[in-house]
């Protein structure tokens, strides 16, 4: 087989189906659907991703799929229409579970004991149930029609480019390749000290909490809540998943493919519902841990409420330093400037690791025109690709409200951007914003607290502040990086090593990038990532995440003999 021949008839067959499913498929899809290599579905599906309507989304407790009756919208619960981000249709229908059916959530969870469904002691046998589970999942990704299948599913419900869905999904196999066969076990590996004395020695164990629950947002319909699930799961939890409505059929696949991969239905709750119902499902249910991907209002809320068991990857403000080694070669300059780009802009800056204000040093002003680079490619950024696309969280008023707050700010400068996008069918409860950044003077930031909260404050959106400073403002830096709240993702670009080790010295967040290639954004599988600076700080992915998040050291002391022959003097 002559591979030139092979690939003109790959690319002719892509062609073929692209042709075929802008001309056939529903109107408004977005055209990056068209890519896909296979429109069939995988026989576990129950939703085609290339149809304008993608079906009921059902629940899942006491280990079946069920559709829970619940009264109309106005008193909670019941049958909600999702509508479509890129054309305002109708896509999906959600049952959400009302607060007068909690307590079938509530006798599911109770079945669970403090010692978990396993544990180092009890059905160590589910560690190798569910190394092959991953097995199986990693497999099952790894076919192009399912690895497919779910990139399509995610384009629909949270609009973003090819590339952006796609790594979501071989992130999220990378993961399982990483836990199968015997690594879910490898997770509780103990540790054994010397006692006192013969017969005596002390185990140090991972153990899981029992009941828990996990709330996790819609930016990454598949990659946050599969891979907290996973980890819930293996340490021996029995949880709750709530994912955001507007993106829970994805992951409501995602369970189907998992059960018919091997793992038992039975082990978890899935609910749609709206914030209020989970919360009081929450306090009827008194999970023994919590995770929370989102905002950090409600974080804070649950943190109090829950009594400070709870674990969280809230917002991040999140800051690139560009340091004073310019570099020489321009295809250099070109590479950190598309980072930047990528960075802040990508998914309309929908990422809690978007790079959020920009600090540049003054040597880069005078000896490269890295702002014009960025401002070119944000907007060579289109609809069409989905470079750009609808904002789910914010709508055009506040983001355009917000830049007019901005700009008011001393010395405060539009450098591109400001504008609502045009020539779309985006509906008006989304946003639909240009890529946009604002330059305000390191002093003006620094002036007072409330010009400080103003410009540090997170914008879920394609939008950051970008400002310079010289060698005598970096304590200016520094402060901004202290006096910030969240701590979750940073870039520091430079290779001067003096330079990055005052500055990383100096700062706290939990997944920091440094170097020329520094970026903010990219949560893999491969490392920590996750906020610091915090005792309730989850990451997510890795062994450490894992067992941070999902498990508790347990402390067992065996004193087993021989018994001396007489009683220890009584004192």
């Amino acid at each position: 087989c002559d591979p030139k021949r092979q690939g003109t008839r790959e690319r002719r067959a892509r062609m073929v189906l692209g042709h075929f499913l802008r001309s056939a498929g529903s109107p408004g899809l977005p055209r990056a659907l068209a890519r896909s290599l296979s429109s069939a579905i995988p026989a576990w599906a129950t939703c085609d991703p290339h149809k304008q309507e993608l079906g009921k989304v059902l629940n899942v407790v006491e280990g079946e799929w069920v559709e829970i009756d619940g009264p109309d919208r106005a008193t909670g619960g019941g049958n909600v229409t999702v509508v479509d981000p890129m054309n305002g249709k109708a896509m999906a229908e959600v049952n959400e579970v009302s607060i007068e059916s909690l307590h079938r959530y509530v006798a599911c969870l109770d079945t669970c004991p403090k010692s978990g469904l396993h544990n180092p002691l009890k059905n160590p046998e589910r560690y190798l149930m569910y190394g092959n589970v991953c097995s199986r999942v990693a497999e099952a990704l790894n076919d192009p029609q399912v690895e497919s299948y779910f990139t399509d599913l995610i384009i629909r419900v949270a609009p973003k480019s090819r590339p952006q869905a796609l790594g979501e999904v071989q992130v999220t196999r990378k993961f399982f390749e990483n836990f199968c066969g015997d690594n879910v076990r490898f997770l509780c590996k103990s540790f054994v000290a010397p006692g006192d004395y013969a017969g005596q020695r002390t185990e140090g164990m991972r153990w899981p909490f029992g009941k828990v629950a996990l709330i996790t947002p819609f930016n990454f319909p598949l990659e946050i809540p599969a891979l907290q699930l996973m980890g819930a799961l293996f340490m021996g939890n029995k949880p709750v998943l709530k994912v955001d409505t507007k993106v829970s059929v994805v992951m409501s696949e995602f369970l189907k493919l998992l059960n018919h991969c091997g793992m038992p239905l039975s082990d978890l709750c899935f609910i749609n519902c709206d914030g209020g119902t989970m919360h009081e499902l929450l306090m009827r249910s008194e999970p023994r841990n919590t995770l929370f991907t989102g905002s950090s209002r409600v974080a804070e809320l649950l943190a109090t409420d829950l009594r400070g068991k709870i674990k969280l990857e809230d917002a991040g403000f999140d800051w690139k330093i560009l340091g004073p080694d310019v570099p020489q070669k321009w295809e250099e300059i070109q590479y950190i400037a598309a980072k930047a780009d990528q960075d802040a802009f990508a998914f309309s800056g929908q990422k809690c690791s978007a790079q959020s204000i920009l600090f540049v040093h003054e040597n880069w002003e005078e000896n490269t025109e890295l702002l014009r680079l960025i401002k070119e490619r944000a907007a060579s950024r289109t609809l069409e690709d989905l470079t750009v696309g609808p904002v789910l969280s914010v709508d055009n008023d506040q983001m355009a409200a917000h830049v007019a707050s901005v700009l008011a700010l001393d010395g405060a400068e539009l450098l591109f951007g400001g504008k609502p996008l045009s020539g779309h069918d985006i509906p008006s409860c989304y946003g639909a914003f240009e890529p946009t950044a604002i330059h305000v003077p390191i002093e003006t930031i620094v002036r007072d607290q409330e010009s400080f909260d103003l410009v540090t404050k997170e914008i879920f959106g394609p939008f950051q502040i970008v400002t310079e400073y010289s060698d005598s403002q970096l304590d200016l830096v520094l402060e901004c990086c202290e006096r910030m709240e969240a701590h979750l993702t940073a870039a520091l670009v430079s290779n001067d090593v003096l330079f990055r080790q005052r500055v990383l010295a100096n700062t706290v967040n939990g997944t920091t990038y440094a170097g020329l290639r520094a970026r903010t954004t990219g949560a893999p599988q491969n490392h920590w990532f996750g906020p610091a600076g915090d005792p309730r700080a989850a990451g997510i992915g890795t062994i450490e995440a894992i067992q941070s998040v999902w498990s508790c050291h347990r402390e067992i002391i065996y004193d087993e003999g021989p018994i001396p022959a007489h009683a220890p003097p009584q004192s």
